[in-house]
């Protein structure tokens, strides 16, 4: 399996020509594609930089030409979830007529989407970035070639790794900085060459806040981590 990250930019996209009008970005994990009529459907997250940004994204990707179908499902603020549907593009189709098939999230910022993508051979896959080379700007982030054991492991594996990611989702905006510091500044290190006293004059607040912070990202990590393991553990026995 040839398994490649790009940074696409299509010209046809709605996503991503709401983007560059908008200060929104699109995430989403989850699609479905219609092989008759020729559309991607997708349950989508928008986030806005505050409500009238996403109430702008919202009316934009409403009124694109390539926008076939639009339900909003949940609203909260600057955060919405909806279900669309899109008509192909023409980076959709090269990837599909040539074996291609997605194998990670897409998100989608500031005009460009990042795509994973795995191709079964590397002929197949070098041929499909030839392809879209004529319609499409891109650049390859990264590329593997995996192992046939290599790639069950990860399919065995896929629900632990999705236990981490929650995890580090579930830190506050605080937790995560903080933690970003201390991992950056080398307070984990032995000896530290960070202490709570640097990290507190760091974001200026009191040294028992910046351990409170600390303490509340690492049991939150920890936890999944924990999780994670016992369901290795359990598929490995």
């Amino acid at each position: 399996m040839i398994s490649l990250q790009m940074d696409m930019v299509q010209y046809d996209c709605p996503y991503i020509d709401t983007t560059v009008e908008n200060d929104v970005s699109f995430y989403t994990r989850q699609w479905d594609f219609d092989h008759e009529r020729e559309e991607l459907e997708t349950r989508i997250v928008v986030d806005g930089d505050d409500r009238g940004a996403v109430d702008n994204g919202l009316g934009t990707l409403r009124d694109h030409p390539n926008m076939r179908g639009y339900d909003l499902l949940r609203r909260d603020g600057d955060i919405a979830l909806i279900r669309s549907r899109i008509g192909q593009t023409n980076a959709m189709e090269v990837i599909r007529d040539r074996g291609g098939y997605i194998t990670g999230p897409f998100e989608i910022v500031a005009g460009s989407e990042i795509w994973n993508v795995g191709f079964d051979r590397e002929g197949v896959a070098n041929g499909a970035l030839s392809a879209l080379e004529r319609n499409n700007d891109f650049t390859v982030e990264s590329r593997e070639s995996m192992a046939l054991e290599d790639y069950y492991d990860l399919m065995r594996n896929v629900d632990p790794a999705t236990s981490l990611l929650d995890g580090c989702r579930e830190l506050s905006t605080t937790e995560r900085e903080t933690l970003r510091a201390a991992v950056a500044d080398g307070y984990f290190e032995t000896p530290r060459d960070a202490t709570l006293s640097t990290l507190a004059e760091t974001f200026g607040v009191s040294k028992m806040a910046v351990s409170k912070n600390l303490r509340r990202g690492e049991r939150k990590l920890l936890g999944r981590v924990m999780d994670a393991i016992e369901e290795i553990d359990v598929e490995d026995e």
